[in-house]
């Protein structure tokens, strides 16, 4: 099989040195695009507190822009872009591209903001150009890779979010000390507009470059949206999965933003400090349970389809009773080093359910399953998250004071119990549900 071929949608990968040489400059490449998605996104979770006193703004506005702002317009057009990744003619190196260079030229924007009204628009803006990513992201590496590489495949891609985050939180702690919040937004987005060009100049679409009759041949009729949605949430190991993954981002959009609000308002901690402390937990840890989570999903799913997803079930229900002990503990070192096994489990899901996902469906709608997820993901993840914590919060504060998101954070600890339970019972439809390609 030539290489072109063997890169035809839903083919697994050639064994050729040049093929897989193009494999994994496609991995690396996405890998970073993801890493500069979440920098721009969480970085303002460091810069909150910085943007309040300066702005003058509520805990509730604070949620509003680290979630509803960006994750509404997020979860809107997801759906649509997908639709159009899912396309066979199109070119969905060039949509990642145009994304990249979207969300970034809005990030540099956002250290422009004069008010609550124009920080809102900006992140809306960041939102509406981060929509184009992850969906197509997803649908491509599938394309590249066999089945039973894929969990650890979208893992190393995913492990974007936690490092993406921990630059973030490193880069937006330090450069606000230094130079204040505003700096620190135009730092982070303006190399985006570089990264969108290396990926127009050294990314292959793989829809492009197969023999022009194998292409014939294997193409599929159109697929409907209707039918499409229909098959999507036909799966019942979807819609477990997809319930799952939301509340999993609800919780972990939420205490992304708030704990390190926790820890320098009950803790003392300036943002350098918690920047470098979230680093470690958000960031290392982050990296390693997703790393973790995509191997031992391909490692347990060749003995058993059911075992994608037993690391993230049960690691999640392990991870509650851990987080409620950081969040009560007043020595801020116990508390960062108890929050560190907690978040290795809670970020193991992501290679293993966007795997599942991807096996869950036709090549045709993979994209758009995709998009679905990040849709209840954003929508009530980082939509309702940060925002429900901060509202909270402000209503705890006549009583807890100071102490408001540790309150917040003591129910959202055991609230884990949820995600865990439906990546159980998802993974007892696997067997039957999980295409082969």
């Amino acid at each position: 099989m030539t290489e072109k071929a063997a890169l035809a949608p839903g083919a697994a990968a050639p064994s050729g040195d040049a093929a897989s040489a193009n494999v994994r400059t496609t991995l690396w490449i996405l890998l970073i695009v993801y890493i500069f998605n979440f920098l721009d996104r969480q970085i303002v979770n460091i810069l909150a507190e910085p943007i309040k006193g300066e702005l003058g703004l509520s805990d509730t506005q604070l949620g509003l822009l680290a979630g509803p702002a960006f994750a509404v317009f997020y979860a809107l057009l997801g759906i649509p872009i997908a639709r159009y990744a899912d396309k066979e003619g199109t070119n969905r190196v060039r949509l990642i591209a145009l994304a990249v260079a979207v969300w970034s030229a809005m990030t540099a924007v956002c250290g422009l903001a004069q008010n609550f009204v124009q920080l809102l628009l900006a992140r809306i803006g960041v939102g509406v150009g981060e929509a184009g990513c992850t969906p197509a992201a997803h649908s491509l590496i599938t394309d590249c890779v066999p089945a039973e590489k894929r969990s650890s495949a979208i893992a190393f891609y995913g492990l974007g979010v936690p490092v993406g985050s921990l630059l973030g939180l490193i880069i937006g702690g330090v450069v606000n000390d230094l130079y204040g919040w505003r700096i620190a937004l135009m730092l982070v987005g303006a190399p985006g507009l570089l990264l969108a060009l290396a990926v127009l100049f050294f990314m292959r679409e793989p829809r492009h470059h197969r023999p022009l009759d194998a292409a014939e041949a294997t193409k599929p009729a159109p697929l409907s949206t209707k039918k499409a949605l229909a098959e999507i949430f036909g799966s019942r190991a979807f819609v477990y999965i997809l319930i799952a993954a939301s509340v999993t981002a609800f919780l972990g959009y939420g205490k992304a933003l708030w704990t390190i609000s926790f820890f320098i308002r009950s803790h003392g901690l300036s943002t350098t400090e918690a920047g470098l402390s979230m680093a470690v937990v958000l960031g290392l840890a982050g990296a390693v349970g997703t790393w973790l989570g995509g191997k031992a999903a391909d490692v347990l799913g060749k003995r058993d389809k059911r075992h994608i997803l037993t690391f993230p079930a049960y690691g999640m229900a392990v991870a509650a009773p851990l987080l409620f002990l950081g969040y009560y503990m007043e020595d801020w070192r116990i508390a960062v080093a108890l929050l560190v096994v907690p978040t290795i489990f809670n970020a193991a899901y992501y290679g293993p359910a966007y795997g599942c996902v991807q096996g869950l469906v036709q090549p045709r709608a993979r994209a758009v399953a995709a998009s679905i997820m990040l849709f209840g993901q954003n929508l009530i993840g980082l939509g309702l998250g940060p925002f429900l914590f901060g509202a909270l919060s402000d209503l705890f504060a006549p009583v807890a004071g100071e102490e408001s998101v540790r309150w917040v954070l003591y129910g959202a600890a055991w609230l884990g119990l949820i995600p865990a339970f439906f990546f159980w019972r998802a993974s007892l439809r696997l067997k039957a549900e999980l295409k082969s390609g």
